[in-house]
């Protein structure tokens, strides 16, 4: 355990509002900050930082604490962690001794590791053998101290150098294989060096330990051999949960409010070397939902400066979709034909890369840039799979102003109905059917009215729908009994949140859930966080079938909440003949409704005089009746 004079020094010199001011946009309300409560939805801000006091409070959950209780719900830390990451940040020393009374389990691999990059930094400068190695850096125009600043090295073109090493450390195969360092083959007896005659970027973790490797191949990859061949997967890394280069560039970020994103390790090197500060880099796979919430720490924004070939283009559209779902705002950078930010950085310093950081554009302009050069909106057809293109996108928008934003540009250049595209964000899968009309048209005034007079039903639906889902998963976790129940009455595609759809899908397939899941469950740091949320929410549940049938009939009833909102806008627009067919559909998905139990005239939805009196068949338009 960390003594408790510690403890309470680095509380005395943290800056609460700084730490929640990471997670949560805080405004200053007096002597106090405010802001929307990170541990549930809200609208109205009601979670308050009183910085003097030293701790925060959410009058809408209750949620409240200090600086460590904060990191340890929002990140998942143990306590030690949350001291430790603080400590750090206001330069606080915890000693060995004291911080790692209780063995680290996997400090054998943190240990080969660090020998490991020991070595490899040994090879590339101290030896013959790094000559190559040296050259090649001379050919990037990457000087000693550039290099050393990241701790590169020199993996010898040798089978078994840095096993045999190693052993002279007493450093056993088993770690070494564990730690991903060698491995082992039917071909040979004895295991044998992963990496070799490459060049070596370590990689680390935010608390500044080398965790894994990534080793580029010096000069033009062989056929069949790929450029980097990065560590595997270990007990203290996951390519899929790291970003190279944010444990130095995090400061540079948070400071800048802005990230820019490369695809590998030597262009991070190359821009950071050079006064680009504020930059990170994948570990050789697509952006992840994890690297995305890992990002979303530090920044809201982030530039993508990603190659702009075919590949490298569906490389920033994935990436773009995933940061928008972790609540970061994506912006596609484009350099001249020939350029990749390794060449422009060479030539000109981070001077000659600003004026094209400037000009990023948002990651939906760019596809519709893309789409307008390619000739997609020239015909109907094109603009239909132009559609299919523009729809992950906008589902992907986490922020409700920015999607917003986004269906009203995609509207306007397509000529799609605003309504058309949000009934298609709720379909997964291929745009089936779209009301076209030309940009402009004569209806398009009308349209956006009626678009407008569905917002406020479109959003209480939203809210119920996140709350039914929340208590259905409440109630599920505390008694687990009612997993089968909920299983014949509610499937993954019900549940919209994608956090909320994780855990019941782990539910199913593994009944109760611990406060800690394995890994083989699936889930992402998101879901993790969202289970320690519903774990600790404290309301109170006093009639648990009641509150069962309550949830599934809310969830259930989104779906045709939207279906019927959508209804009464396209009636609004419709010929007297096409309202006929609309209103027999309105009214079988109001019976179904009333078969769930729900009051539709409750929720806002106005039953006409018609239907009071019985009529069988809604007059047209020229009653005056709208429905």
């Amino acid at each position: 355990m960390i003594p408790d004079h510690i403890v309470e020094e680095v509380r005395a010199r943290v800056d609460l509002v700084e730490v929640i001011g990471e997670h949560v946009p805080l405004k200053r309300a007096g002597k106090e900050f405010r802001g929307l409560c990170p541990f549930h939805h809200e609208k109205t801000p009601s979670f308050y930082v009183v910085p003097a006091k030293g701790f925060y409070k959410c009058f809408g959950c209750s949620e409240s604490g200090d600086a460590f209780s904060f990191l340890m719900k929002r990140q998942g830390l143990t306590f030690n962690e949350a001291i430790r990451e603080i400590a750090a940040r206001v330069g606080v020393e915890i000693p060995e001794e004291t911080s790692r009374q209780q063995e680290e389990p996997h400090r054998a691999i943190y240990e080969a590791i660090a020998f490991a990059a020991d070595y490899y930094h040994g090879q590339l400068w101290d030896g013959a053998a790094g000559d190559r190695a040296r050259n090649y850096l001379a050919t990037r125009e990457l000087t000693r101290d550039m290099a050393e600043r990241f701790g590169l090295g020199y993996a010898p073109d040798a089978w078994r150098s840095l096993r045999e090493a190693a052993h002279k450390h007493g450093i056993e195969d088993q770690v070494l294989i564990t730690a991903g360092l060698i491995k082992e083959s039917e071909k040979t007896e004895e295991p044998y060096d992963r990496l070799r005659d490459r060049l070596i970027f370590p990689i680390g973790d935010l608390s500044g330990r080398w965790i894994g490797f990534g080793g580029r191949v010096i000069g033009r990859a062989a056929d069949g051999v790929g450029k980097y061949l990065n560590s595997p997967e270990t007990p203290i890394y996951q390519k899929g949960r790291n970003l190279y280069g944010l444990n130095w560039s995090r400061n540079a970020i948070r400071r800048e409010k802005l990230a820019v994103v490369v695809e590998g390790f030597m262009d991070y090197v190359s821009l950071a070397a050079r006064g680009v500060e504020n930059v990170v880099a994948g570990l050789g796979t697509a952006m992840t939902e994890d690297q995305a919430i890992l990002l979303s720490r530090y920044t809201k924004q982030a530039l993508l400066l990603y190659d702009s070939d075919k590949a490298g283009l569906k490389a920033t559209f994935k990436a773009g979709d995933t940061l928008l779902r972790a609540g970061v705002e994506p912006l596609v950078v484009s350099l001249p034909s020939g350029e990749d930010p390794d060449s422009m950085v060479r030539k000109g310093g981070a001077q000659a890369l600003a004026p094209h950081l400037a000009k990023a554009v948002d990651v939906l302009d760019r596809k519709l840039q893309i789409l307008a050069a390619q000739h997609y909106f020239d015909d109907i057809e094109g603009i239909r799979r132009a559609l299919d293109k523009l729809l992950d996108t906008i589902r992907a928008a986490a922020d409700p102003a920015l999607k917003d934003i986004y269906v009203s540009r995609v509207a306007e250049k397509t000529g799609v109905r605003r309504e058309t595209i949000e009934r298609e964000l709720t379909n997964r899968g291929p745009v089936r059917s779209v009301g076209l009309s030309p940009p402009g048209g004569g209806k398009r005034r009308e349209q956006d009215a009626a678009g407008r007079r569905g917002e406020n039903v479109r959003g209480a639906a939203r809210t119920e729908e996140w709350a039914s889902e929340r208590l259905l998963l409440v109630l599920l976790l505390r008694d687990p009994d009612r997993i089968t129940d909920a299983a014949k009455v509610i499937s993954l595609d019900d549940l919209r949140d994608p956090a909320h759809r994780q855990l019941y899908e782990a539910m199913l397939a593994h009944g109760p859930l611990p406060d800690e899941p394995p890994a083989t469950f699936g889930l992402s740091v998101a879901a993790r966080q969202r289970l320690a949320e519903l774990k600790a929410d404290p309301q109170q549940i006093l009639e648990g079938d009641q509150s069962f049938d309550d949830a599934v009939a809310g969830i259930r009833v989104w779906g045709l909440r939207l279906t019927l909102d959508e209804l009464q806008v396209r009636m609004s627009l419709a010929s007297a003949q096409e309202q006929e067919v609309l209103y027999a559909e309105r009214q079988r998905l109001v019976a179904e409704s009333r078969k769930l139990g729900v009051d539709m005239a409750r929720l806002g939805y106005k039953v006409s005089r018609y239907a009071r009196q019985g009529r069988r068949k809604r007059p047209g338009p020229s009653a005056g009746e709208n429905g």
